[in-house]
């Protein structure tokens, strides 16, 4: 159980590997914020923020991608109380939620493509497309990745190496989690407040 301790430790040398990639996404996101705040007001004569955006939905996949980020943190404490069962039981309501949020982005990029408020309408909406396309590109492997790691652990157990990789999946949902909020508050907020 020690070597399962340590290998889901987050500053092994395999997880430093992780924290530079995890940078990399930094630098990518900080672009896209960057180029969303200078063209969130070119409209180019088609909708506002303020007519597109509903926070009532964003709320609650806001409140779902959150709450994934508990259930991500009760499947960690179970790795590090060795109950097998239980961290894919937490792994699979992190899986739940997520998903939820993926379906829920989906659906309003739908309705907003129907109502002809596409990513080539403005510089807007292109921007906007962007930056929460890319997040939720980011959940859906996210997702892909807890359903393997779901599997490698029925199949092996909660042995060293599944423990470290299920660090890094924690780094990685954490930080989607960190940058979800950033987007809520950037796009979102200011938008229904116009």
């Amino acid at each position: 159980m020690k070597t399962v301790l340590a290998a889901a430790r987050a500053d092994t040398e395999v997880n430093f590997g992780f924290w530079v990639y995890l940078m990399s996404d930094v630098i990518i996101f900080s672009m896209l914020f960057l180029v969303y705040v200078d063209l969130s007001q070119r409209y180019a004569g088609g909708p506002t923020a303020s007519e597109v955006f509903e926070l009532r939905g964003v709320f609650l996949e806001t409140m779902a991608l959150l709450f994934s980020s508990l259930t991500f943190g009760m499947a960690m404490v179970s790795l590090h109380q060795g109950h097998k069962s239980r961290v894919m039981a937490w792994l699979g309501a992190t899986f739940v939620l997520g998903a939820f949020f993926l379906g829920h982005e989906l659906s309003e990029f739908i309705k907003l493509v129907h109502e002809g408020a596409s990513f080539t309408r403005s510089g807007f909406l292109s921007a906007y497309f962007g930056l929460v396309g890319t997040h939720g590109t980011h959940v859906f492997f996210g997702l892909i990745w807890v359903v393997v790691m779901v599997v490698q652990i029925q199949l092996h157990g909660l042995t060293a190496p599944i423990a470290s990789r299920l660090a890094r999946l924690s780094l990685f949902w954490h930080f989607l989690d960190l940058v979800w909020i950033c987007v809520f508050s950037t796009v979102y907020l200011p938008g229904v407040m116009q």
